[in-house]
């Protein structure tokens, strides 16, 4: 094998995207992933019920459209088989189970030097290479805060990771602590199979359809964002009213613009605000606080 001019951490979407490009160019490369998979947390740690919140056209990956045949809302099992054609077609091979711990470019070789931990066998293996593509992804370490009284908790508790479906949970009492995607996702399907459900929410978040963000985004394409995060709000307000009196603040600041300057996704609403509404889902505003 050449020398790798590149060394790619992660083999998820965004690492699998970047391996395919590299090898339609023929430039020798290295992909090291952490997990015995790729896309570990689509195949590993997410329910059952996810899909893609954006429209298939956004999500598919360089040089492969997803299949006609697909829903415009890709689930979770087809975006799987999507995954591994591409691998396939791409002739995709990651290194498996290769922890990287440590990163440093050499100003002399002008070359990135890599430590990672063989997973297995516990030995560090040394890469170098030209150019380092970081591929991680944002939520890849599961965290569960620390709070009074979940030291002596004596029910079940578990990170959303964890979490397949609420088949197990009915006329159980349920609090989902966090309200980004996952958390009111979880928390709806947790009411759809007979759960009583609460859910935390410690800061104002942005509720939108799935096809005002579709509209977000194209506008975005002619407008500023600021003028474009002022419709979003029109609209969310026309469609879900005044969410405050349920226990749901909104941001001052637009969802967009949050989403470039402080990577916080709006809340793609999929059916749990109206469970909220209708009291089938409580909202503890300020319990995390």
């Amino acid at each position: 094998m050449q020398d790798p001019v590149a060394i790619i951490v992660g083999a998820g979407p965004s690492g699998l995207a970047t391996s395919a490009c590299l090898n339609q160019h023929s430039i020798p490369h290295i992909l090291l992933e952490r997990e015995d998979c790729y896309a570990s947390l689509w195949k590993k740690y997410s329910y059952d019920r996810l899909r893609l919140h954006l429209r298939k056209q956004f999500c598919e990956l360089p040089r492969m459209s997803f299949p006609d045949s697909y829903p415009t809302y890709v689930p979770k099992d087809q975006f799987l088989q999507y995954l591994d054609d591409y691998v396939s077609h791409f002739k995709i091979s990651p290194m498996y189970q290769r922890s990287v711990e440590f990163a440093s470019f050499d100003e002399e070789a002008k070359k990135w030097n890599v430590k990672a931990r063989n997973v297995s066998s516990g030995e560090i293996e040394e890469y170098s290479a030209r150019f380092l593509v970081v591929a991680s992804g944002e939520t890849s370490n599961p965290f569960i805060p620390e709070f009074e009284g979940l030291n002596t908790f004596t029910g079940e508790v578990l990170h959303s990771t964890e979490f397949k479906n609420g088949k197990t949970y009915c006329d159980k009492n349920v609090l989902v602590v966090g309200s980004g995607n996952s958390g009111m996702e979880i928390a709806l399907d947790l009411a759809n199979h007979g759960a009583r459900t609460s859910i935390a929410i410690r800061s104002p978040i942005h509720i939108l359809s799935r096809e005002m963000v579709y509209l977000g985004l194209n506008m975005l394409k002619y407008f500023s964002c600021g003028m474009v995060d002022k419709v979003m709000v029109m609209l969310s307000k026309l469609v879900y009213g005044d969410l405050s009196k349920h226990g749901i603040k909104r941001p001052k600041e637009g969802p967009f613009f949050m989403k470039v300057a402080y990577g916080k996704y709006p809340v793609f609403d999929v059916g749990t605000c109206n469970k909220i509404k209708s009291g089938e889902i409580q909202v503890c505003y300020t319990c995390m606080n």
